[in-house]
């Protein structure tokens, strides 16, 4: 697998292809959005376990994102019954979920290493008698939280297309994260210009509802507003995976193949 290398703005262009992509057809990536936030919601009523499950579908769900996208770049109408059909060849589904658990295994692995050397500090924030010292325990967190902020750079970047490659090219797993960490590594500037602009969107859209607040505006009216502008954005978000895939491994596809012709529709 040959990746592409991109010059920085195509970071930018990722997330204008995806809101493009998201024009075409706004209710069908408006409901995955809407699922997809009922899921996490869902899997924080069940503690620890959730959570895991959570990420562990990460893959599963990703690849179905990506389908989705390339039906609507190819024009075909996103029906219901059409969400769960990347899912329906068993190989790819049993190859995702072992993705799905290797992702979980280098998350827990990366909470282990990112904890381990802040033990102590963590620890003294307990007294003998179990009472928590809040203001020095989350100062204590402070370390974990950047190391694996850290760790989780380079986690993301090793299954950040490992999906796509798993599913459509049916590789190995080894041969799709040492791909995905290729292929993030040779466009690392346009990944940060794409990380620093959907921060600077995230933060956008907090701050006007912050705004909103201090114009007099009850926090229950805030929320809801902001509620299905953030469902929009998670939508653009997700769209937004779909060129950035194509635009790195589009060449290896043959001349005329779907995905090639895709994302010269986004152009």
């Amino acid at each position: 697998m040959q990746a592409a290398t991109l010059p920085y703005s195509s970071g930018w262009s990722w997330i204008q292809d995806g809101f493009k992509l998201f024009r075409l057809q706004p209710m069908a990536m408006f409901f995955w959005s809407l699922m997809t936030g009922f899921l996490i919601t869902v899997s924080y009523l069940i503690p620890l376990f959730g959570q895991m499950a959570l990420i562990a579908s990460t893959p599963l769900l990703t690849f179905i994102t990506l389908n989705a996208c390339r039906n609507i770049a190819a024009g075909r109408p996103m029906l219901l019954p059409m969400w769960l059909e990347p899912l329906g060849d068993i190989s790819t589904r049993k190859r995702l979920f072992g993705l799905g658990l290797a992702y979980l295994a280098f998350c827990l692995a990366g909470g282990f290493l990112a904890t381990l050397p802040f033990m102590d500090s963590l620890m003294s924030a307990i007294d003998a008698e179990g009472s928590i010292d809040e203001p020095a325990l989350i100062a204590a967190m402070r370390g974990p939280f950047i190391t694996f902020a850290a760790l989780y750079i380079l986690i993301s970047a090793l299954f950040w297309h490992a999906p796509a490659l798993i599913g459509w090219h049916r590789i190995k797993m080894s041969q799709a994260l040492f791909f995905s960490m290729v292929a993030c590594w040779r466009n690392k500037w346009p990944f940060l210009v794409y990380g620093a602009s959907w921060a600077a969107i995230f933060f956008a859209v907090q701050t006007a509802g912050s705004f909103l607040s201090l114009l007099g505006i009850s926090a229950g009216m805030v929320q809801i507003i902001l509620t299905p502008v953030n469902i929009v954005v998670a939508a653009v978000l997700y769209c937004s995976f779909y060129p950035a895939y194509v635009s790195v491994f589009g060449g290896n596809y043959p001349a005329g193949a779907t995905q090639s012709e895709d994302v010269n529709k986004l152009s």
